[in-house]
């Protein structure tokens, strides 16, 4: 089943405003050692930041749901709240709603452009049609989480890290959808292999699949 933004978030919330219940949700502290260690603090505006918002409540907990029309994360909770997280997500026609589940999770992921990222723009993807080891400067950022369909199968989309703020809140990527690196560490380390994503759909876009 999917939720538009009516049946989602409460009537304050859904208009663009705050809640005032709502507060800046703290992120987990990263790992002391490896390569979450280089991840910088970024200068975030504080509509950036994670919050903690109410919800409808026919919208159940543990469970990722992504607004593409106001660049929102939100990952769901008991008593009718989430945290709302900020996101990039994928230009034109290249966002895909639909309902999806977590069916692999990676830190530090490699990253291979798929193959219709390779035909439209050669120049740009051919030189890592071999894949690019996991770092800073990995499209995929610090965590990648790997959307499979109901036919159990990897719909090549992700939820995955970025360490360019700049990227965030827009329609910028090849369909999947992003937070800057702290933040996806924060929601892998919620988030279960199996757990349900929906991806809601544009305005004026394309209709969900599954």
């Amino acid at each position: 089943m999917m939720f538009d933004r009516r049946h989602f978030v409460k009537a304050g919330i859904a208009a663009g405003s705050l809640s005032l219940a709502s507060t800046t949700m703290p992120l987990a502290s990263l790992a002391d050692g490896g390569k979450d260690a280089l991840i910088p603090d970024y200068d975030l505006p504080p509509a950036h930041l994670p919050r903690v918002v109410d919800i409808d409540p026919k919208v159940g907990p543990w469970e990722v749901h992504v607004d593409p029309n106001r660049f929102y994360m939100y990952w769901t909770m008991p008593g009718n709240k989430a945290i709302r997280y900020v996101t990039g997500v994928g230009r034109g026609n290249l966002y895909h709603p639909g309902e999806f589940y977590v069916g692999r999770k990676e830190e530090w992921p490699t990253w291979t452009p798929t193959p219709d990222m390779i035909k439209r723009e050669p120049e740009l993807y051919l030189p890592y049609r071999n894949g690019m080891p996991g770092g800073l400067d990995n499209p995929l950022g610090a965590r990648a989480m790997y959307l499979y369909n109901s036919k159990n199968q990897d719909s090549m989309l992700r939820l995955h890290g970025t360490n360019d703020p700049r990227t965030i809140g827009g329609a910028v990527s090849n369909g999947c959808a992003r937070l800057v690196n702290d933040q996806i560490v924060d929601l892998y380390s919620r988030v279960k292999l199996g757990t349900r994503v929906v991806l809601n759909p544009k305005i004026g876009g394309p209709p969900p699949h599954s």
